[in-house]
């Protein structure tokens, strides 16, 4: 009889266990989908505000299989979350609640959907996150006021030293709000499976918070990796566990060098100065564009011209890795984009430069040395208008030319490189190497040999 109890408790026992709901991110974990090295990262940023003035994430998901087309492997997704109506400026990054999904964008289910849709086609997903402030008309204001910032006279701030009135500043002193953010944090990777955050104004949170966030969430997701990029330059947040940070620095240089005549050899310096002090497996994130770039300029305008802004974005994104578009840059998109507002983009423009895009993103792939953990040889340029490096990782080895003048010119190519046959990466044909390569105005080269 005894016996006969065990059984049948047993027998209920198991009955539960396989009728109990599996978690989404069980799901996700078996999935198949792998997240993909830091070091191979290539992100294409989402501004749903682009694709459509409402429903926009599901508009996002019918442009996936186009999107994934570009050769891209992780999406960064801009804040989707309900937006601050007082004191509003119908900014994305004033967020009334960390929980939700603004009803101009969808749901949470049709986010789970995009990104179930990511996966399947070998995309991981990043969440644009908003710690450092929150709408006047968050529930946390009203329940948690002690969880702000108070001046002298006890009103609650605007972020000190900006002019960001439409969001009140958050006091991490509070450590009932740290476990509250950090909750939220969880809330998007146990709900809906993404891949980790894009940091909005990461320096402005002590890096304590981000040492304890990431660890805590890392944890969690275990044994899924999480992708952590900070919206920052503080070299702490690297210890803090940050994977990725803004190369802003690079920004500025390589506008300056095609813009204001500066030298070329700034590339090298600034390169160099943004990596000399990086531990093993961190890495610079490289862009030509994104969106706060884009409400100035659009990268056509901004560098001079199509072929200006293309011969940019090679020496932006294959001097040293970290690889992001801005979706609409490869479609060409001439005029400025407001993120607070929704922007119509004719995805069907310029179809031979997104192919060259395309092309550009497949050449990155396929040359391990191309990309963050690629070695770097720069060569000089005694004329200072063309940048000319060999990237070499193993037996890869990628010679980069780009002419950031508007003019031609001819550079004498490398010992190593001189009166040889090379391939051309970006068309696939051998080239017969004299002592002398000539460039015409904004040309680059990307070459090869066995």
């Amino acid at each position: 009889m005894r016996h006969f109890l065990f059984v049948l408790l047993l027998a209920l026992m198991v009955l539960v266990v396989a009728c109990k709901p599996t978690s989404h991110r069980a799901e996700i974990e078996a999935d198949g989908f792998v997240v993909p090295e830091v070091s191979d990262v290539v992100l294409y940023q989402v501004n749903p505000r682009v694709f459509a003035p409402s429903n926009s994430l599901k508009a996002v998901q019918a442009r996936l299989d186009t999107i994934a087309d570009l050769g891209v492997n992780m999406l960064w997704i801009m804040p989707i979350y309900p937006i601050g109506e007082v004191k509003s400026k119908n900014s994305p990054y004033s967020v009334r609640d960390y929980k939700a999904v603004a009803p101009e964008y969808g749901t949470i289910k049709d986010l789970q959907e995009l990104v179930n849709a990511c996966h399947e086609r070998g995309m991981g997903v990043i969440l644009d996150w908003v710690a450092n402030h929150t709408a006047w008309d968050n529930v946390w204001l009203e329940q948690h006021p002690d969880w702000y910032t108070h001046d002298s006279t006890g009103n609650i701030v605007y972020p000190p030293g900006t002019d960001w009135t439409d969001v009140a500043d958050l006091n991490y002193d509070n450590k009932d709000m740290r476990a509250a953010m950090i909750d939220a944090m969880q809330f998007w990777v146990d709900s809906v499976g993404v891949d980790g955050f894009r940091c909005d104004v990461a320096d402005q949170v002590p890096v304590d918070f981000w040492r304890e966030a990431i660890t805590k969430l890392r944890v969690a997701a275990n044994p899924r990796k999480l992708i952590m990029l900070a919206e920052g330059a503080n070299p702490e947040n690297f210890v803090a566990g940050f994977d990725l940070n803004y190369a802003w620095e690079f920004m500025g240089a390589i506008a300056e060098v095609m813009k204001d005549g500066v030298k070329v050899g700034k590339l090298i310096e600034v390169d160099k100065h943004e990596y000399e002090d990086l531990t093993q497996g961190k890495y610079k994130m490289r862009f030509t564009t994104n969106h706060d770039e884009a409400t100035k300029a659009s990268p056509i305008t901004l560098y001079g011209g199509v072929r200006a802004s293309m011969a940019a974005f090679v020496a932006t994104t294959m001097l040293h890795g970290g690889m992001l578009v801005y979706g609409s840059q490869e479609v060409g998109y001439p005029e400025t984009i407001n993120f607070f507002h929704y922007v119509p983009v004719n995805w069907n423009a310029n179809p031979d430069l997104r192919k060259e895009y395309k092309k550009l993103i497949a050449v990155y792939n396929a040359h391990p040395s191309l990309r963050s953990s690629g070695k770097v040889h720069p060569f000089d340029d005694d004329q200072n208008n063309v940048l000319c490096v060999e990237r070499v990782l193993n037996n890869d080895n990628v010679l980069v030319m780009v002419n950031v003048r508007g003019d031609a010119h001819s550079y004498q190519l490398p010992a190593m490189w001189a009166n040889r046959t090379a391939t051309d990466l970006m068309t696939g044909e051998s080239v017969e190497l004299k002592e002398w390569f000539p460039l015409k105005p904004y040309q680059y080269m990307l070459l090869s040999y066995k």
